[in-house]
């Protein structure tokens, strides 16, 4: 277990939300997970999504979890991010534009606004992971995957404003913090849309979305995904993730085949 820690300290944000503490020794995932009756192959399935950008579980791996710990997990990181991450960012910001004036006000105005975005999205999930778990889910992959994005690309907003607009003399290591913290809080979060995605909720029948249609035909016409972000107005990571998405439903890699398919759905 503390090896596979060690290769990605993301790891150790993640395990509270299994009820796992560390001082586990040299045990191996399976003791650790044995000892407080974790699945195992639920656990390491999360580890490798948290882990590997590219990792897709298969059809098995998938049908062997029970959607019930999935939907655990999630109601787990929903009361990690409400009452551990955004406190923590809150307390940050606060401290930083204690003394900002307008521009202070306006951050927190902003980051009030997106924390009451946030609260209101996990509602809905707490709702439609009752929904899943009973077989009476109305909202599908898609969906899912747009309201991830809307909450992550405004995260990263914030991080583009502190760069450029707050005061650079003020308070810098600490700002430094914030920012860090901001940017895990979004990887934390693109995992989470993903262990939804990959594990739980309905997947419709590879239709593409409207925005990976947007995505698609601006990969065809062979711009990259930072020219693309900046023509959708979204984060670089939104457009990657649209692109992971085109590719595992329709099965073309190359650009080129992804311009003759965009040309045959028009």
């Amino acid at each position: 277990m503390a090896d596979m820690i060690a290769s990605n300290y993301d790891l150790i944000l993640m395990l509270p939300r299994f009820g796992i503490h560390l001082g586990f020794g040299e045990k191996t995932v399976k003791e650790v997970c044995r000892d407080y009756g974790i699945d195992d192959h639920f656990f390491l399935t999360v580890c490798n999504i948290y882990t590997f950008d590219d990792y897709r579980p298969d059809d098995e791996e998938a049908a062997r979890i029970d959607n019930r710990l999935v939907a655990e997990h999630l109601s787990a990181s929903h009361r990690y991010y409400l009452e551990e991450r955004l406190p923590h960012l809150q307390q940050h910001l606060d401290h930083i534009t204690e003394n900002a004036g307008q521009s202070g006000e306006i951050l927190r105005k902003y980051y009030a606004d997106y924390c009451r975005e946030v609260r209101e999205h996990v509602r809905r999930e707490e709702k439609n992971l009752d929904q899943i778990l009973g077989n009476s889910a109305t909202q599908t992959h898609s969906h899912y995957m747009q309201s991830h994005d809307n909450i992550r690309d405004k995260l990263n907003d914030l991080t583009q404003i502190i760069y450029k607009y707050l005061p650079g003399e003020r308070l810098t290591e600490e700002m430094m913090e914030l920012v860090f913290d901001i940017l895990q809080l979004s990887r934390d979060l693109e995992k989470h849309a993903m262990i939804e995605e990959l594990l739980l909720v309905p997947q419709e029948d590879y239709n593409l979305s409207d925005r990976e249609m947007e995505v698609l035909e601006l990969v065809a016409q062979g711009l990259s995904s930072k020219e693309i972000s900046m023509r959708l107005n979204i984060a670089v990571n939104t457009v990657n993730t649209h692109r992971k998405s085109i590719t595992r439903k329709t099965g073309i890699k190359s650009v080129a085949g992804l311009a003759v398919y965009a040309m045959l759905k028009k």
